[in-house]
C-alpha cells in the first residue's frame, strides 16, 4: 500500500514454510513477529523428550530470525508458548526465564492437544517492537 510501512518477510528454509505458505519472521514498520518455532533443526526434531531443551532451541531459532531483521532479545515485548502437556509447564517456563528474565515480556503459555510433529513438546512465538531511531 502506498505510503504504508515497509514489510520484510524472511524464511529460514524450514520444511513447512514453502509447503504451508508462511514466513519465519515478518517485520512491518516497528513490529516484528515470528512464526511458531519448534526445535526442528535441519528437518529433524532436536532434543526429543526434553521440553526445556526444546524450548531453548526454539527460542534460539526465533531470536535468530528476529536478528535477521534487526531485533534483539531486549526488543521482545510478547511471547507465546504452546506445550503439549501441563507437566512441562515448569521446564518450559524456566527455559523462557533463562532467556527473558531480565526483559520480562508479556507472556502466554497454553496447553494444546498436540503440535505438528509428534516429538514436538513446545512451540514458541515472539513479538518485538523496534522504537524509531
Amino acid at each position: 500500500m502506498p505510503g504504508g510501512p515497509t514489510v520484510t518477510r524472511l524464511g529460514s528454509g524450514g520444511p513447512w514454510e514453502a509447503r504451508y505458505g508462511y514466513s519465519r519472521v515478518v517485520r512491518v514498520g516497528d513490529r516484528v513477529l515470528t512464526a511458531g518455532c519448534t526445535s526442528t533443526v535441519d528437518g529433524e526434531v532436536a532434543h526429543v523428550g526434553d521440553a526445556a531443551a526444546q524450548t531453548a532451541q526454539a527460542l534460539r531459532i526465533a531470536l535468530d530470525a528476529l536478528a535477521e531483521v534487526g531485533a534483539s532479545v531486549a526488543d521482545v515485548v510478547r511471547t507465546r508458548m504452546y506445550v503439549v502437556d501441563r507437566r512441562y509447564a515448569d521446564e518450559v517456563g524456566r527455559a523462557h526465564n533463562a532467556v527473558f528474565g531480565a526483559v520480562r515480556p508479556a507472556a502466554t503459555m497454553v496447553v494444546v492437544a498436540g503440535l505438528l510433529h509428534p516429538d514436538h513438546l513446545v512451540e514458541v512465538e515472539l513479538e518485538a517492537y523496534l522504537a524509531a531511531a
